[in-house]
């Protein structure tokens, strides 16, 4: 039975169990988020195995992962800390956020998003990539107030795909003399 939003916690990422339940979390997400954007042959060969490396990797790395869960179950993941660019000085960025289907509408990728935000206080900008035509991500972000700044970058995810930067400006640029 699904929960709802009351009953889902946000919380960091503390164990090696709750990798594994961010890796499942991951590899789902990601079939469900990308179907009709990614081609379905890479989909597919998106693994559990795969996700669970990479989850893995990231928690020994340090890496800043808040966990939503319901009850034991992990449900959703942000990861979140400093810019990875070096064209945006003092700029945090969203790595990755990712929500079970089932949960999608419930206000718990908000919750996520907002202690993401909250984890970031110092940083002036907050970046994330969307990949084009992800509808649902760019008007969640959109809310958050994200804005296109007119870069982007080339991937191949099983072909070729667009990923568009979005910045949230947090306090005014500095007005240029």
């Amino acid at each position: 039975m699904i929960g709802n939003a009351m009953q889902v916690t946000i919380v960091p990422m503390t164990s090696e169990s709750e990798a594994m339940g961010k890796a499942y979390v991951h590899c789902t997400a990601w079939k469900e988020a990308y179907r009709g954007l990614l081609s379905q042959d890479f989909l597919d060969a998106r693994t559990l195995e795969l996700s669970e490396k990479m989850a893995l990797r990231a928690f020994h790395a340090g890496y800043s992962t808040l966990l939503a869960k319901d009850g034991d179950e992990v449900v959703g993941f942000a990861d979140y800390g400093p810019y990875r660019g070096d064209d945006i000085p003092n700029a945090g960025e969203v790595y990755a956020i990712y929500l079970l289907s089932d949960y999608y509408g419930r206000g718990i990728g908000a919750k996520l998003m907002s202690t993401a935000l909250q984890g970031m206080p110092d940083r002036d900008k907050v970046i994330v990539w969307v990949l084009e035509g992800n509808r649902r991500a760019i008007r969640f972000y959109e809310r958050f107030g994200f804005r296109f700044d007119g870069e982007s970058q080339t991937l191949d995810l099983g072909g070729e795909v667009t990923e568009l930067r979005m910045v949230l400006e947090r306090r005014p640029s500095p007005a240029v003399l």
